[in-house]
This record gives C-alpha cells, sequence and structure tokens, in this order.
C-alpha cells in the first residue's frame, strides 16, 4: 500500500506540475472558488463535454451543459404514424424511375398530348409506389416493436428527492443519473464506473451484444474515489467530469474528472462501461451517465444492414439509358413521319385538326408517344430484383451445407443487394491466421537462453488428439469443447438480449446465445490446456526448487535458471488474462500468508545463482511474499496428475509409470513438477492418464540426469480449476504452458497478480502498469515490481521481427558480450526453424529499469494518460520510450492448424479463374509454409522473394522480376498449349508465386512503383503478403481493384481485416475466435473458410446467371411488346393511336407478364450444384450479362415484334375487322410468346413454374373476357364490349396464334438446339447423375430434419444440395 500511495501521490504531484491546458490542474488558481473552477462557457465547445451529476449541488451547471444532451430514449424508425406518408414518397422520389413516371403521369393530364385516361397513366406508379411503401412499412414497425421493448426496460436509478434508487424505463435516464446494476443485468447507458462491491474496484462486463466477443472484460473504478466494497453514497459526489464528445470508437474514451479540491484524475476506456453490454461476475456496481440514447457508442456504431451497389446494377443503369435512346429515337420517328403525315395529306376524309402546323403537330406527337411507349423503360424491373435477391438470400441462408453444427450457426446475408457479385469475384484476399487456420493455439515448443526444447511427447500429444478429433467427428453430428461446463455463479446469460446494432429477431437472438455458448470456451480446449512438458526443462526447474543441491555435470547455470524463470514468468503475467473457476467467480489476490519458506531459505536459494535481478531481495519485507502454511509438497504439486522427482523408483506411488530417475537430496523437500495443467475432469482426465502414460515410456533415458516418474493423486483441489478467459487464443496457449510446468496465473485484480512459482509458492505480483498489444507496436508489455527482487521490471512479448531489433546490444565484459551474442544468434536459428515448421513465433524478453529511471518515465506517462487530446499517440510514445534495450529470454512456438478442406478450397477456387492472395502479419517463412499446405504453392511453383532494403532496391528488383516472369510465360505460350484449358491454375504447369515482405509492400503501393507492382502480381498466380498491416492490406485490395478494373474479395476474421474487408467488392467475415468485429463489417459472414467454395461456385453462380437473364428477359419482353405500338404507327399516321384497349396496355407489362420472372431469377439452376463444385471452370465461363448480350436481346425482340405484328396484320388484310379486333391476336400472340420464351430460357421446370405460366395466362384471358363482356366506357373513346368474345369464338384467332408463335420462337429454339449439339456441358453430361441423385437427397434430408429438434431448424429448401457422403453417414 506504500507503494500504491507514492504512486498516487507522484501523480498528484506531475499533475499538479504540469503547467496548464488539458494536462493541468487547476490548483494554480487559488483565488478562484470551486463553483468558478467548475463553470466556464468555453468548455462546452470544441471537443469535449462536461458531466455534472442531476442531483447534486451544481444544479445550475447541470441545468447549463446538459440540457443539449440527449435522453437515453432510442428510436431506430425512419418513419412516425402522420409523417409516413410524405416522408416514404419523398424517399421513394429519390429514384430516377419513379420521377420519370410520375412526370409521365403528369405530362398525361396536358389536353394536347394525352394519350390515355388520365387515371390510367397512374397505376404503374401507384402499384410500385404502393408495394415498396408496403414493404417500408412492415421493417419500420418491426424496429418501432424492438424500441419500446428496449426502451421499457427497467433500471435502478437514484432520485434526488427520495434520496434513493427507484426503478426507471430506460428511456428516461439522462447525462448525470446514477445507475446501480446488479450481477447480469444490461446496461442501460455509457457509464462511468464509480463504484464495486469488488473490494479491488474491478467489475466484469460481457461485450457479446455489443461486439460478439463473450470473453469476460475487465473494468476499474475511477481511481482516487473512495474505497469500494463500502456502500457509495450518491449525495457525496462532488466532482465534474470533462470528456469527449460522443463518438463510435468502441475501443476509446478520453477525459478527466476534477474533484472539488482542484484535483484532477484521468479517464480510460478502463472506466467506462458501454451500454448493451452485460454484468458479469459482480454483484453490484455504481456509475454516472455520460453519454445517453443516440451518443452512447452502441448506438453511433448502429449503421445498420450494409448498401452497395452491385456490379450488374451498375451495368443495368448503363442499358436502361440504351433504352431512353431507343425511346426518343422512336418517337422522333414518330414525331417526323407524323409531321410529314400531315404535310402531305390532302382532303381528309376523317376529322384533322388543319389549324395546327405539323411542327407543333409533331411536337405533340412527340410527347404522345413517350407516353404511349413508356413500358420500354421497365419501372417494376428494380423492384422485381429486390424481391428476387430476398429470395436468394433466403435460400442462401437456409442453405445446410453452410450450416456450422459445432456454432449452431448459419451463414449471415448482412448486405442484401449484392449477391449476384459473388458470381463475378476475380480476386480473392485472404487473411491466414483464423480465417485459413484454426486459430486455436496450442504450445509446441520454445527456447531459452538460446537452448531448444523440442516437447517430443508434447508432439506425440497432438498427434493424438487430432486422431481422436477426427474419429469423434466420424461419430457425432455435434462436436461441443470440453469446457463448455463454464457456468459461473452469475455467468448465466440475461433474460433478455438487447441487440442494439439492429433489431433482430427472436430466431437470431436464439442462434446468436447458441454461437456465442460455443465461443466461450474457444480457448480452454483440451489440446491447448494439457501440455506435456519438456524432460530436459523439467530438470532444469527442478534445479530451481531446489537450488542447495551441490552442482554436477548436468547442472545448470545460474544464469541460465534466471533465464529460464523469468520467462516463465512473463508467460504467466505478460497478458490480460482474467481468471475464474466454477467454484468461485473470479480469482483475486487473496490477504497476506505465511511464506512457504524463510526469507532466509529463500535468499540462500537465489544467492546459490548470483543472478543480479535478485541483489534487492534483503530489502523486500516479508509480507509481500506469500504462500500457504501447508506442506509445500502437498499445497503444490499434488493435485490431479503430478510428476515426481524422487531419489528411487520406488517411491512411486500407484497408477504410477517410471521415467528417468536419479538422486535429488535435499536438506528440507522433495519437489514435484506437475506435468499437465490440472482441473480437467471426467473423460479428459482419463485420456491424459492413457496418454502421459504412453509419452513417459516411450521417453528417452539419461544416466546422468535424474528420472521422472508420474505420480497419480486422486484428490484434486478444487481451486486447482482454473478457467482462463483470453482475449486471444496465442494468450491462452502461453499461460496454459506456462501452468503445465508449475508456473501458474491464479488470481488478477487491476494492481497486484497472484502468481504459483515452482518452489516457492504463491506470490502477490504488484502490477504498475500494462501497455497493451497494438498494430504498431506489434508487442504488449507488463511493468511490474519483482516479487523478490523489489525492482521495477518490463516483461515484453511480441513479434520477432520487432523485439529482436529492440533487444539491446552486447555490452560489458567480453565473456557477457559472448554469451549474449550466441543466446542471440541461437535464438534467430529457432526462429527460422519454426517459421519454417509453420509455426507462429513470439518473442519474450525483459528489462530492468532503475527506479530514477522509472521516475522519468512514470511523470511523462501520466502526463500522457491524463491527456484528452493526442492521447493515443502519446501513449504510443510512452510505450515506444521505455520498450528498449531489451534483454532476449527466449521464444515460443504456437501450432494453428488448417482448417478442413481449405487446400481443396483454394484449389477450387484457382480451378474457377479466381487469383488468390494471402495477405498475413506473419513472418515470411511461416506463411510460404501455410501456403505450401494449403496447396497454394505447389512444389513445381516458382517461388519469387522481393525482400528490398531500400526504395531503389524495390523498384529495380520489381522490374527485374517482372522481366523475369514475362519470359517464363512467354515459354510457355510457345510450348503446347497446356494452359489454355487451365492447368496452371491447378498447378501442373509451373507458375510463378510472389512473396513480398512488409517493408517492400510499403515501397511497392507508392505512386512511382505501383505500376510496376501491379503488372508484376497480374502475371502471377498468386501473391503472399507477409509482415504486412492493417492498412497495407486495404491498399492492396484498393490498388488491385482500381488500377485493375476486377472485381475483388477480402475474407479475414478479426480486427485488423476490417479496413480490408470494407475496401473489397464483396467482404467476407469469419465469425471466428478474435471476436464479431469482422463479421459486423462485412457483406457475408461464414463459419468456415470452405464455405467459400459453395457460396462463390454454386450460389455466386447461381444468383448471378439468374439476375442477368432476368434482367435481359425484362429488356426483351419489354422492347418486343413497345415495338408492336410501334409498328402500328406505320399505318395510323404515326398519330399516336393504339391497338388495344388502355387497361391492357397497361396491365401487360404490370401483372401478366411479371410473375414468371420472379419465379425463374428465384429457382432457375442451369446447372446442378454437384457440376459446379466438381468442375470449377464453368464459375469463369458463365459471365452472361456482357455488353454484346443487350443487343442480341434487343434484335431477337426486333425480330419477334414485326413477325407478331405482321403476320396477323396480313391475315387479317382485306377483312373488316376494327382496330380492337385486330389488336387481340397481336396481344393474345405476344403473351404465348412471352411466356414460352421464359420457358426456353429456363433451366429448371417445376411444378411452381407451370402454375404460375397457368396463372399469367388465364389472367390475362379472364381479364380480357370480362372486361369484353361488362364494360361500355372503360376505355373511351373505344368500346370493347364484345370483342373478345368473338375473337375467340373464331377458329382464325387460334391459329393466328398458333403460327406467329411458332414463328417467332422458331429460330431461338433451333439456336439452342443447335449450340446443344456442338457444345455439350457439363450440366448434360452429369444430368444422369442428377436424377440419381436427387431421391436419395430428399430422403436424407428429411431424416436430417427429423434428427434436428431445435426451434430455429432449418427447413428443406429448393436450393440445398445433397448432403456430403460423411455427413449422411453421421446423420443416420
Amino acid at each position: 500500500m506504500e507503494r500504491l500511495h507514492w504512486v498516487r501521490h507522484r501523480c498528484r504531484t506531475l499533475l499538479g506540475d504540469s503547467g496548464g491546458g488539458w494536462y493541468s490542474s487547476p490548483d494554480g488558481l487559488p483565488n478562484k472558488s470551486f463553483h468558478d473552477a467548475y463553470w466556464s462557457p468555453h468548455r462546452v465547445r470544441g471537443k469535449r463535454r462536461s458531466v455534472f451529476a442531476r442531483h447534486g449541488p451544481h444544479q445550475h451547471e447541470y441545468e447549463t451543459f446538459s440540457k443539449s444532451y440527449k435522453g437515453n430514449a432510442i428510436r431506430t424508425t425512419k418513419y412516425r404514424l402522420l409523417t409516413f406518408i410524405p416522408m416514404n414518397l419523398f424517399q421513394q422520389f429519390h429514384r430516377a424511375a419513379n420521377l420519370y413516371f410520375l412526370f409521365l403521369a403528369l405530362l398525361n393530364w396536358v389536353p394536347a398530348v394525352e394519350a390515355f385516361q388520365k387515371e390510367i397513366t397512374m397505376i404503374p406508379l401507384l402499384v410500385v409506389l404502393a408495394v415498396i411503401a408496403i414493404k417500408d412499412a412492415l421493417e419500420d414497425y418491426r424496429r418501432y416493436l424492438f424500441d419500446k421493448k428496449v426502451n421499457n426496460n427497467v433500471a435502478r436509478v437514484f432520485c434526488g428527492n427520495q434520496k434513493a434508487y427507484k426503478d426507471q424505463c430506460w428511456k428516461d435516464v439522462r447525462v448525470g443519473d446514477f445507475v446501480r446494476l446488479s450481477c447480469n443485468e444490461i446496461i442501460p447507458a455509457d457509464m462511468l464506473l464509480l463504484y464495486s462491491s469488488d473490494p479491488r474496484g474491478v467489475c466484469y462486463i460481457e461485450t457479446a451484444n455489443l461486439d460478439g466477443e463473450t470473453n469476460l472484460k475487465q473494468r476499474q473504478v475511477v481511481s482516487d474515489l473512495p474505497l469500494q466494497g463500502v456502500e457509495f453514497t450518491p449525495e457525496s459526489f462532488h466532482s465534474r467530469i470533462e470528456c469527449e464528445n460522443p463518438n463510435n470508437d468502441l475501443s476509446r474514451f478520453r477525459g478527466y474528472m476534477e474533484h472539488s479540491s482542484g484535483v484532477r484524475v484521468g479517464l480510460h476506456n478502463s472506466n467506462l462501461l458501454l451500454r448493451s453490454c452485460t454484468i458479469r461476475n459482480t454483484e453490484t456496481v455504481v456509475g454516472i451517465v455520460v453519454y445517453a440514447g443516440h451518443e452512447t457508442k452502441a448506438m453511433m456504431n448502429n449503421s445498420g444492414p450494409r448498401y452497395k451497389r452491385s456490379q450488374l446494377e451498375k451495368r443495368l443503369n448503363t442499358d436502361v439509358l440504351w433504352c431512353v435512346v431507343l425511346l426518343i429515337i422512336m418517337c422522333l420517328t414518330s414525331a417526323v413521319g407524323h409531321g410529314l403525315w400531315l404535310r402531305n395529306l390532302k382532303d381528309p376524309v376523317f376529322g384533322v385538326n388543319m389549324d395546327t402546323s405539323p411542327a407543333l403537330a409533331g411536337f405533340y406527337v412527340f410527347w404522345t408517344m413517350i407516353i404511349v411507349l413508356q413500358v420500354l423503360i421497365p419501372i417494376s424491373l428494380y423492384v422485381s430484383i429486390e424481391i428476387v435477391k430476398l429470395g436468394q438470400i433466403y435460400f442462401i441462408h437456409n442453405d445446410v451445407d453452410l450450416y456450422n453444427e459445432q456454432l449452431d450457426c448459419r451463414i449471415q446475408c448482412r448486405a442484401l443487394n449484392i449477391t449476384e457479385d459473388l458470381g463475378q469475384i476475380q480476386y480473392l484476399f485472404s487473411d491466414k491466421t483464423g480465417t485459413l487456420t484454426e486459430n486455436k493455439m496450442v504450445f509446441c515448443r520454445c527456447s531459452i537462453y538460446g537452448v531448444e526444447y523440442p516437447h517430443v511427447e508434447n508432439a506425440r500429444r497432438l498427434e493424438v488428439y487430432e486422431a481422436e478429433k477426427n474419429e469423434a467427428a466420424g461419430n457425432s453430428v455435434t462436436l461441443r469443447s470440453g469446457c463448455s461446463a463454464k457456468s459461473l455463479s452469475c455467468r448465466s446469460r440475461s433474460s433478455v438480449s438487447l441487440h442494439t446494432l439492429t433489431a433482430e429477431s427472436e430466431e437470431e437472438d436464439e442462434q446468436l446465445s447458441n454461437q456465442i455458448q460455443a465461443r466461450t470456451s474457444a480457448f480452454c480446449s483440451r489440446m491447448a490446456k494439457e501440455v506435456v512438458p519438456d524432460p530436459e526443462l523439467v530438470r532444469k526447474l527442478n534445479w530451481f526448487c531446489s537450488p542447495l543441491k551441490e552442482a554436477s555435470s548436468g547442472t545448470p547455470s545460474s544464469l541460465e535458471v534466471a533465464y529460464i524463470t523469468d520467462f516463465f514468468l512473463a508467460l504467466t503475467i505478460c497478458n490480460s488474462v482474467v481468471v475464474s473457476s466454477p467454484s468461485q467467480p473470479r480469482h483475486v489476490v487473496p490477504e497476506a500468508r505465511t511464506p512457504l519458506k524463510s526469507l532466509e531459505e529463500i535468499k540462500l536459494m537465489f544467492q546459490r545463482f548470483s543472478f543480479s535481478p535478485f541483489s534487492a531481495l534483503s530489502t523486500f519485507s516479508p509480507p509481500q511474499i506469500r504462500g500457504s502454511p501447508r506442506n509445500f509438497t502437498s499445497r503444490l504439486f499434488t493435485r490431479g496428475k503430478t510428476g515426481s522427482f524422487s531419489p528411487n523408483a520406488n517411491n512411486a506411488t500407484d497408477g504410477s509409470e517410471p521415467g528417468r530417475e536419479g538422486n535429488m537430496d535435499t536438506p528440507k523437500l522433495r519437489c514435484k513438477l506437475d506435468f499437465s495443467a490440472p482441473g480437467e475432469g471426467g473423460n479428459a482426465a482419463q485420456v491424459e492418464d492413457d496418454i502421459k502414460k504412453d509419452d513417459i515410456k516411450d521417453a528417452k533415458t539419461n544416466p546422468d540426469g535424474p528420472r521422472q516418474e508420474v505420480e497419480v493423486d486422486s484428490d484434486r483441489d478444487v481451486d486447482d480449476e482454473l478457467l482462463y478467459e483470453a482475449e486471444s487464443p496465442d494468450e491462452a496457449a502461453l499461460v496454459h504452458a506456462a501452468r503445465a510446468y508449475r508456473c501458474t496465473l491464479r488470481g488478477r485484480s487491476p494492481e497486484s497478480l497472484l502468481v504459483d512459482l515452482p518452489g516457492i509458492g504463491s506470490l502477490a505480483v504488484q502490477l504498475l502498469h500494462i501497455l497493451p498489444f497494438d498494430s504498431n507496436r506489434k508487442r504488449m508489455s507488463v511493468v511490474v515490481r519483482h516479487p523478490l527482487a523489489g525492482q521495477v521490471v518490463v516483461y515484453t512479448k511480441g513479434a520477432d521481427s520487432v523485439i529482436m531489433d529492440l533487444a539491446e546490444t552486447s555490452k560489458g565484459a567480453e565473456q557477457a558480450q559472448e554469451i549474449y551474442s550466441h543466446i542471440k544468434d541461437q535464438t534467430q536459428k529457432h526462429l527460422d526453424s519454426y517459421a519454417r515448421e509453420g509455426l507462429r513465433t513470439l518473442c519474450i524478453a525483459k528489462k530492468v529499469l532503475e527506479e530514477e529511471e522509472y521516475e522519468v518515465w512514470l511523470k511523462r506517462h501520466l502526463l500522457a494518460e491524463s491527456s484528452i487530446e493526442n492521447r493515443e499517440e502519446l501513449l504510443l510514445e510512452s510505450a515506444q520510450r521505455l520498450e528498449t534495450n531489451l534483454t532476449l529470454l527466449g521464444t515460443t512456438g504456437i501450432v494453428d492448424r488448417l482448417q478442413e478442406d481449405v487446400p481443396e478450397t483454394i484449389e477450387a477456387l484457382q480451378r474457377a479463374g479466381i487469383k488468390v492472395w494471402v495477405l498475413t502479419g506473419d513472418k515470411q517463412e511461416t506463411a510460404i509454409n501455410i501456403a505450401y499446405s494449403c496447396k497454394l504453392l505447389r512444389p513445381n511453383d516458382q517461388l519469387l522473394t522481393a525482400n528490398c532494403g531500400s526504395k531503389d532496391a524495390c523498384a529495380a528488383f520489381l522490374k527485374e522480376l517482372r522481366l523475369e516472369v514475362q519470359r517464363g510465360q512467354d515459354g510457355v505460350t510457345e510450348g503446347p498449349a497446356a494452359g489454355a484449358h487451365g492447368e496452371s491454375s491447378s498447378g501442373s504447369v509451373s507458375s510463378f508465386i510472389l512473396v513480398i515482405d512488409g517493408q517492400t509492400l510499403d515501397w511497392a503501393l507508392q505512386e512511382e512503383l505501383k505500376s510496376d507492382f501491379v503488372e508484376l502480381s497480374r502475371r502471377c498466380k498468386a501473391v503472399i503478403c507477409c509482415r504486412s498491416t492493417p492498412l497495407q492490406k486495404s491498399e492492396v485490395v484498393r490498388l488491385i481493384r482500381d488500377e485493375l478494373g476486377v472485381m475483388t474479395l477480402a475474407v479475414g476474421d478479426g480486427a485488423n481485416d476490417v479496413s480490408m474487408i470494407q475496401m473489397a467488392d464483396v467482404g467476407i467475415g469469419i465469425s471466428g475466435q478474435e471476436g464479431m468485429q469482422a463479421v459486423m463489417s462485412s457483406d457475408f459472414a461464414i463459419s468456415r473458410f470452405k464455405h467459400l467454395s459453395k457460396l462463390l461456385l454454386v450460389h455466386g453462380h447461381w444468383c448471378y446467371s439468374r439476375l442477368a437473364n432476368m434482367i435481359l428477359y425484362f429488356f426483351y419482353k419489354n422492347v418486343m411488346y413497345v415495338n408492336l405500338l410501334f409498328w402500328y404507327q406505320f399505318f395510323c399516321g404515326f398519330s399516336g393511336s393504339v391497338m388495344t384497349n388502355s387497361w391492357v396496355l397497361i396491365l401487360f407489362n404490370l401483372i401478366f407478364t411479371s410473375v414468371p420472372p420472379l419465379i425463374y431469377g428465384v429457382l432457375d439452376k442451369d446447372m446442378p450444384a454437384e457440376t459446379l463444385t466438381g468442375v470449377p471452370e464453368l464459375y469463369r465461363t458463365s459471365k452472361v450479362y456482357v455488353p454484346h448480350m443487350f443487343w442480341v436481346t434487343v434484335l431477337d425482340a426486333f425480330y419477334q415484334s414485326l413477325v407478331c405484328f405482321f403476320i396477323p396484320y396480313f391475315a387479317l388484310t382485306g377483312s373488316d375487322v376494327g382496330i380492337l379486333s385486330f389488336g387481340s391476336p397481336i396481344n393474345a400472340s405476344a403473351l404465348f410468346i412471352i411466356l414460352l420464351h421464359q420457358v426456353l430460357e429456363s433451366h429448371t421446370l417445376t411444378w411452381i413454374h407451370g402454375l404460375v405460366l397457368l396463372l399469367s395466362g388465364g389472367s390475362y384471358f379472364g381479364f380480357v373476357l370480362l372486361f369484353s363482356v361488362s364494360c361500355v366506357t372503360c376505355s373511351p373513346p373505344t368500346n370493347p364490349l364484345g370483342v373478345e368474345t368473338l375473337q375467340m369464338s373464331q377458329p382464325l384467332f387460334y391459329i393466328i396464334c398458333a403460327v406467329t408463335t411458332l414463328t417467332a420462337l422458331l429460330p431461338r429454339m433451333l439456336f439452342r438446339a443447335l449450340y446443344s449439339t456442338v457444345h455439350r456441358t457439363a450440366a448434360l453430361k452429369s444430368s444422369h447423375v442428377e436424377k440419381v441423385e436427387s431421391e436419395n437427397y430428399r430422403k436424407r434430408m428429411q431424416r436430417w430434419n427429423l434428427s434436428h429438434h431445435r426451434v430455429n431448424r432449418l427447413p428443406v429448401c429448393a436450393d440445398n444440395p445433397g448432403l456430403e457422403p460423411s455427413t449422411a453417414s453421421v446423420v443416420s
């Protein structure tokens, strides 16, 4: 406590002496009253806000400042009841197509250009507006119900009048209110933590509702507040809070709290409780609201669904403009024709207004024809596309192959309007860790003091687990983690899950809950926890337990033992792991206990090491070394299965296996080292016994060293069942590895850590500072006061690329220089070896600070912490100032295995013509090894490595590589045309793979070199970017997307991939082990990398093919029908007359022929899923919507319109039929042609298609017949009464329709037949297989649905492909 008071005193002193501005205290204004110091008008301006207690003594200031702050009620709806219609119409008329048709409707009210009845022209626009308005109303009502549910939740808020906490709705909470929360309650607003029932002033929150992360986060009460554990009294709170204005940065909060004494205390993100998070493991907390409602960070991140413009939609707009051009040409032709006809007209026999000049009449006809031919612009196409995309997303969302049983989650389609872009991907940019790999880190080996410890038995254990995993996958559908029983005392989920980002249905809430439950224990799997120690390292650590033994031939040096102990101490404490257990929600640092050994024994132990860090031991007081009075051996090493170093094998208890043995006589005790992390029960412990027995049997015997034996103790200490909740799998793996060597992290508080060390017992390590990991530094550090030496020590872990550079140069005696150089060289060799094996590497280092050096650094660091502006830059500079001249301790190698089917997925994507790039922050050797493993890099590929030392060297090297690649490709093209069929993509022909490091990539992305880099990478089969930062990842994606004009896709699983995901045309997040930031920023979210194959090659192909053909079909039927009206103008003097009644003209495209394209766009499958996955080359050869296809479609529509018009014309020439009688067979023939054209274009015909076609045809004939028998004055000036009934009673009508339809469709049928004969597609070849598999698939799907009795079970969908045989066997 003395040290803590000293730090507080130094903090106040430094802040007081720091001058004015943001860093200063108002102590320099002694003449000002506290009220004057509080209230200053300029504080409300700028980038900050002042917060006062709502019921405190400063009511005037509260009212002055808080009147501009928003309340806590949220409203995510777009409309209100009274404003719905005007606001919805206003938004809909932002679309150019709606404005265009509104203009036509108004134009038809002009008498001079009127073409139809005024009401009729309003019908298309009203239908479209009504459909969209109903959809918007339903969506908004759903949001309203969600808002009402959230706003009416209850929280306990302090009432100033009653001096007590009262229940209030969330919507009534205001900035400055004191809110009291209990365990499992959801935080209603962003609050500053003022009180916690925990004596150390901490609380734990779960941010799953905010970012999807389920590991607990620790929050801390604002420093310098009264002691915690005593009831908080809001009346005594007289401080003022100055903080930054609301923003959407979840990881940042800057400000300070100014007490009545004038002392300022810095505020950090660790003091802020965010809205929608859940209180865990803490009985009671009290906070003051600083941001409420829409100003909270959660609501400011509420961006809703992502909307992007697809490439197909951009091309569609171009073709719509071409339709406008065609419309203008037709209208100009009619206007000019009418003017010429009127000028040449002599003595007309019918009524013509001869007073109007031909030019003016032509002008009127131009606008009349605009109204008549309005159908050429497809107003319903945009609505139809939205409906079709919703249907496509439904089938993607319910595809069983994209469902993850283990996590119980489906694919998420977050962007609703770019499904077709999935079928046009040309470049795929992938992260490595967590995307290609499992991101489930398992400690594999390590190097300490330049000595490598291979952990051979541990490697065998991993092989056994891999075999077990494969066997379990074949016997069980649901795979849950072995640690899923982590039910803490306050860990149960709250009764309501409040998602403030988007309003989600109950089914989605349950799905997220299941996902969270599965991911909660991701970092505590058996494979990660049960690390088998290396025997040689165990022997050396045993020397640490018994340092009083005389030296022998195998005795490690005292310096090496010091390195080993510091190494494992760093692994134990250099992290942010939260410790808990089933019996105790959190493990805290207990009160001081009697040490296991006397101080004299510990001093004697470390004096034998003669190592400087322990020289200050004599100044350390006894209470700082904590332990238990119980027997040393039973206290530390008899929980679970232990390894014992005993004088002979006969001392082994039952259940042990002899290993190495030797004499380890000590004067007072016998030391045991635990071989595994205890805490596993049930089957896990039984499996562990078997593995350990096999491993110990296989251990080699060293005659000079001690012999190991395993001692099994059935008594397990409940306190040893520790659960580690880490922010990353790397942290968890290292903590479990340290625990395997009996360096155990047992508790954490903001000011200290409880650590077990072998041979010493429990020690409380004073935690001075945590310098968290960031992507710029690529490392994290902790500053502690050494529990034995009393010195200030910095422990750092991070990427080898930065730690090796920060390691100090050799100084001092020549022998010391030689030793340190040897350590550094050997460690570098081991790093390279680990990287070649594909292991993830981290370097561990330390630094001992002198007291004066620490005080100087602390002064600057406190200034940085208390700043509001530029705090991140100042903290970065402070951390970098401390992390210099480090002493390299060693390195770790962690294995991260590939996900299943990654090699097959990458091979399929490459065969599909998609170039796969890997952008990773790992070192080059690791990335290359993973590339080999996932078949991105094949043995016969030529590897081009770009590691340049300067920009000039980079420029020259890129040009040299480009020429080399060009010469190589020219040589290939001169040989046999093997690559013409795509073999180069699959690896049978030598290809070039570019590997480039981060520094070289930084130069290559600059303006002068980017063209060379783009040209080089374009010619390579794949590119691997190593040591790349998040910014570089996004820059690479942007460069390739813009320079090459290609469709890009980025896939990642972590926060460092967000910028890359957002930059790409299509962003895909993987819901893995690193939280949900990538998922929340993505367009689509999947759970495994292998799902990309089905998503792109099958669903992407289908969505693109369906939409492209549907759009072309829309253009075809509109152009075809409009041309019938245009051809008629040549026979009516271009007067704008039509040969059909206006009702049929308007409803023909709006109703009679609108539904079949929708069914086609949702259900059509040009090829079966098995064919598309089996022949990935079909993905790149299925581009349908290319520019020339639009004109081919238009020409085909012109031909069919000519046939449809002139066959009835010549058939009825010379007869006495009227205008409507002439138009009747034309309309009927056009309907048959358009519907049958759809049948010819469809690749899939089901009963749904047949039903829709019958309904479309029946609706037309039913309408015209009803119209014919009942309507007299419905379509002036024409009278349709009896026309259709008369026509349909004559055989000539049906003959005309049959001949016209056959003649119009005959060329297309012949072309299809000829094309199918010459080009037999893979779909035809596999049609027999599809028929055989369809029945088996249906039976398997029925069994699957029956076996999954869940509320959110997946229905059988038309697009769900057959289950794989392995899955089928699992289900059966």
